[in-house]
């Protein structure tokens, strides 16, 4: 029996001590697998879903968030998981400790982890020496694989199993301060409101990456040839310059060319880390999120885009559609993953392949995130509590043709105290023309990015971006009022008949000429076998 792939189901599909400990009700995670796209449309997933997360609440003072992309398997992202909250959730941090301590533990916590990973490859590590040792010296590949087979596998196994990494940014809040660290090029938003009301995006993380000016000088003072780097965009066989895990760029870095002339590890683990940060009633969010979340919206784009500012606005958006942060998060990646799957459709020289995406979302705005579901809640929340886009008009599930929409998804108007009908085949559906930013729970619009740009901060202030975020209402009973279904929705006349005085419905369909027909022909030739009407069968 095939076994379900756990990589579309769940982040951490292994159990694992930090299931029991408490999520933060006030985030909520999104995630989607890596895809490759076919002509025909179709996609397929390149390798298991390797990202991973977690969003804790150990106390009123303790929240830790963060998120892992793994690379080359999920071994180095699955024990950072659990490892990385023991290092700091088990009596690490103390009501004593000032910035520098805090920052201090967080940077231990992050050097432990991955000396931890390392020493849990010792036997694989140990079992590839052992077999290298055995094979004569001078072979070249094509030999060696001829003449020792199984010997050449097996160490190729060994070699997949200690190759593995991860990047990791973590956010977390102590004493009412926010700390933040990161290794690799995942990154950590944090939007806040302005003066005037509008919403500015700063990013707290930086990208591990070879273009980035201050990584290049610490490799060049390592003498590494900084051109060549340039030239590949990777150190090794990584993209990232730091991370947890990737033996090979580290303890086995001499196997490199290109890095065999280095006075010392190129890819470390030493983490950039910033805080604390005060938080004052200016936090509104803070996003933790994959490369594969902004770098789909690069790819994306037909323009020059700010992705940061792209992602906190759809998470603006979908605050107001959504009924809990995990749905928020969600229609996020969902909204991003359909775009790029839509310009390959119209492009197919870009945008072939995306990675993994995750999302972390953390509202500190606490009256938005007590009217929504806690983030282990199913089903949505009744019609009342749901936030109106506009007066009268709904967000809701409809189909449409992306090729006609401009930028939105049609909305269906729901006069006050009327449930929704279900579509019907036939039926003509009257709805108002809803506004730009409007969006349905499953159905989003066509996804949009900006054109303007900035490094690490941006405004946003324009009109169809509004920052102030209605709150959504308390959940109210759902509508039990009948539905009025009127003459043109039935598609016939005589659909709203009044009663007649033996307070029946009169049919508003004729039934004259079916009588006559089984008076003339008689019941047992009309219905063939038992009447229906007396229950008596024909002789």
């Amino acid at each position: 029996m095939a076994t379900k792939r756990s990589s579309t189901v769940s982040q951490s599909p292994v159990e694992n001590w930090t299931d029991d400990l408490p999520v933060c009700k006030f985030s909520g995670v999104g995630f989607l697998t890596n895809q490759r796209y076919r002509e025909d449309g179709g996609r397929r997933e390149e390798h298991e879903f390797e990202d991973r997360s977690f969003h804790f609440n150990v106390d009123d003072d303790t929240y830790l968030y963060a998120v892992f992309d793994g690379h080359d398997g999920p071994r180095a992202s699955d024990f950072t998981v659990q490892r990385l909250p023991a290092e700091l959730l088990l009596g690490q941090l103390t009501a004593y400790m000032n910035d520098e301590q805090i920052k201090g533990a967080l940077r231990q916590a992050f050097i432990a982890v991955e000396k931890g990973f390392f020493q849990s490859l010792d036997d694989a590590l140990a079992e590839k020496t052992e077999l290298q040792l055995q094979m004569p010296e001078g072979l070249s590949s094509y030999e060696a694989y001829q003449q020792f087979p199984e010997q050449v596998a097996r160490i190729q196994a060994l070699q997949d199993e200690i190759s593995g990494g991860t990047t990791a940014v973590l956010a977390l809040i102590f004493q009412h301060k926010l700390f933040v660290a990161n290794v690799g090029d995942s990154r950590a938003l944090l939007c806040r409101e302005t003066m005037d009301g509008s919403l500015s995006v700063a990013q707290l993380s930086v990208d591990h990456v070879t273009n980035n000016k201050e990584e290049l000088t610490r490799l060049a003072n390592l003498g590494l040839d900084i051109q060549q780097i340039l030239r590949n965009h990777r150190i090794g066989n990584q993209e990232n310059t730091r991370s947890i895990g990737d033996y090979g760029v580290k303890g086995g870095y001499k196997d490199f060319d290109i890095l065999s002339v280095a006075t010392g590890e190129p890819v470390i683990a030493e983490p950039h880390i910033c805080g604390g940060f005060p938080i004052d009633e200016t936090f509104f969010c803070l996003v933790l999120m994959s490369d594969g979340v902004y770098k789909s919206i690069e790819e994306a784009s037909d323009v020059e885009t700010n992705s940061n500012f792209d992602v906190v606005r759809l998470v603006t958006e979908e605050l107001l559609c959504q009924n809990n942060l995990t749905g928020v998060a969600q229609a996020v990646v969902d909204k991003v993953g359909r775009a790029h799957h839509d310009t390959f459709m119209n492009q197919m020289s870009k945008c072939q392949k995306r990675d993994d995406m995750t999302i972390l979302i953390r509202i500190f705005k606490e009256e938005i995130a007590n009217s929504m579901k806690s983030p282990r809640a199913t089903g949505r929340q009744s019609l009342a509590g749901m936030p109106p886009v506009s007066p009268g008009v709904l967000p809701v599930s409809v189909p449409y043709n992306p090729s006609n929409a401009i930028g939105s998804a049609p909305s269906l108007f729901i006069p006050p105290g009327v449930q929704p009908k279900p579509q019907q085949t036939g039926s003509t559906q009257t709805g108002s023309t809803p506004s730009p930013t409007t969006s349905t729970p499953t159905n989003v619009p066509l996804f949009t990015v900006s054109s303007s740009r900035s490094d690490t901060q941006s405004s946003a202030s324009s009109a169809s971006e509004s920052p102030t975020i209605p709150v959504p209402a308390e959940p109210g009973a759902a509508i039990e009022e009948p539905l009025n279904v009127d003459d043109e929705e039935m598609g016939g006349e005589g659909a709203s008949e009044e009663p007649n005085e033996d307070k029946k419905v009169l049919p508003y369909v004729d039934f004259t000429d079916f009588f006559r027909q089984v008076t003339e022909l008689g019941e047992e030739h009309v219905y063939g076998w038992d009447n229906p009407a007396t229950g008596e069968t024909p002789a």
